[in-house]
């Protein structure tokens, strides 16, 4: 079906848009508005048109709570909602949450007992956001999160958990049952189709634990022989049992890079520091083989980032990625941090 509107239509959502002072962003609340009304003429069931406003409701309330920490550095800590408070792992989170708190980040978590409870215990109520879905049968936490501002309530999952995944820059998952592991391996997916930016994601147990490890001898031993993933597909994530290795992958994945953009086929590393001449050299002889074809090279911000005034002022790389090099990514990524170059406080 196309999405052409009729002209009466759209001059007056346009009118509509007017009356409200709307001014920016008019074609996407143009679509937004345009869309709800096509809904009903197209006799829509109830329940349909109840999701999708329902979803369209709960993404609102979620971009007003956290629409003012924008600068804020997020990670979102997942685990199982049954962990009690005298279990390792119960520590383990309050430990990691708070050692990220004091470097500046924020924990989000999804507002429920167990592991959540302990990672928001961690931030403390300022550095906690919480994203909580309505359940039948689970068990509310103790308060942690002292006022609604800093906590929205879902009744899907599939909204809550983009709100989870959107705004955080660092992912860490400590043990967990069917939940928990949906979460992971969404970010994992996200991850390896290339539908998110590259993050910091961590596995993190109770020391001396093996949670993860099962998954780490699963994915080695069926996964990568069957052929259904790349072989250096779990590159991307860290298997730890220590809270400090979790905090320094966590924070020095933006050590010195700061972003990416594809301009075509042109893959667009932003950094934080101009990397000299002798280090791009490094890098060339170092990760020749995930390029298709040239070198990676230095250049100065694109017309299309100018065009959106999209980090214009950072120090770029530029390269024609190989596909499915996801996980050698990572390592390039890790490499550019390692620079000489890259300030040790950065």
């Amino acid at each position: 079906m196309s999405d052409a509107q009729p002209d009466e239509l759209t001059a007056a959502v346009d009118e509509i848009m007017a009356d409200a002072g709307i001014t920016r962003n008019r074609p996407l609340v143009r679509r937004m508005l345009s869309t709800g009304i096509l809904l009903g003429q197209e006799d829509t069931d109830r329940l349909d048109l109840k999701i999708a406003s329902a979803a369209l409701v709960e993404m609102r309330d979620a971009f007003r709570l956290f629409r003012p920490y924008a600068d804020v550095p997020k990670v979102t800590v997942f685990g199982s909602a049954r962990t009690t408070q005298d279990d390792p792992l119960y520590v383990q989170a309050r430990s990691v949450a708070s050692a990220l708190a004091k470097r500046g980040w924020m924990v989000v978590t999804g507002a429920g007992p167990g592991i959540m409870q302990a990672a928001a215990e961690g931030a403390g109520e300022k550095k906690a956001l919480g994203v909580s879905i309505r359940l039948p049968f689970e068990e509310k936490p103790d308060a942690v999160v002292a006022d609604d501002t800093h906590r929205v309530e879902m009744k899907y999952f599939f909204t809550r958990k983009l709100m989870l995944v959107k705004e955080s820059t660092g992912f860490i998952c400590l043990p967990g049952g069917f939940g928990t592991l949906d979460e992971m391996f969404e970010l994992l997916t996200l991850q390896q189709t290339g539908k998110a930016e590259p993050m910091p994601i961590v596995l993190l147990d109770e020391p001396g634990g093996t949670f993860w490890k099962g998954l780490e001898r699963f994915i080695t031993e069926s996964l990568i022989p069957a052929g259904v993933i790349s072989a250096d597909d779990f590159d991307r994530l860290l298997v730890t049992d220590s809270a400090e290795a979790a905090v320094a992958e966590i924070t020095e994945f933006w050590r010195n890079y700061d972003s990416l953009r594809w301009a075509d086929d042109v893959l667009v590393l932003r950094l934080k520091n101009e990397p000299t001449a002798a280090e791009i050299e490094m890098l060339n002889a170092e990760f020749a083989s995930l390029l298709v074809e040239g070198r990676i090279e230095r250049i100065s911000a694109l017309p299309i980032e100018h065009a959106d005034r999209d980090r214009v002022e950072l120090p770029r790389l530029s390269l024609r990625l190989r596909q499915r090099e996801v996980g050698g990514l990572y390592r390039l990524i890790d490499a550019i941090n390692a620079l000489g170059s890259a300030r040790s406080d950065g």
